[in-house]
């Protein structure tokens, strides 16, 4: 199995994580010995069990310095969906750790 090393960012989670690389939590635990995955620190570093992220997630973990537009751009959906399939009013108000539907 190909594996990437990825740097844990503020609003991270677990759950997050997996989906975007397209792998579980349970893999992410076994192969970083984690003791809580309810608990992981910003800064470190995880051995991910997965080559690279899925083109276009079901649901995006927003991270520190993103834009809707480029989300967006990233996965090939347009501004105005990701805010009708997130029932968004303003396009210039999200937050990291927050979770953005990318597909109806």
């Amino acid at each position: 199995m190909n594996y990437t090393l990825y740097t844990v960012m503020p609003g991270n989670t677990l759950w997050g994580i997996a989906n975007f690389f397209g792998t579980t939590v349970d893999n992410i635990v076994r192969e970083n010995d984690i003791d809580n995955p309810e608990f992981i620190m910003p800064g470190i570093v995880l051995k991910i069990p997965a080559t690279l992220p899925q083109s276009k997630p079901d649901v995006y973990i927003v991270r520190p310095k993103d834009t809707l537009w480029s989300i967006a751009k990233r996965y090939g959906v347009s501004v105005n969906d990701i805010m009708s399939y997130n029932n968004l009013a303003n396009p210039n108000v999200i937050y990291p750790g927050q979770g953005l539907r990318l597909k109806p």
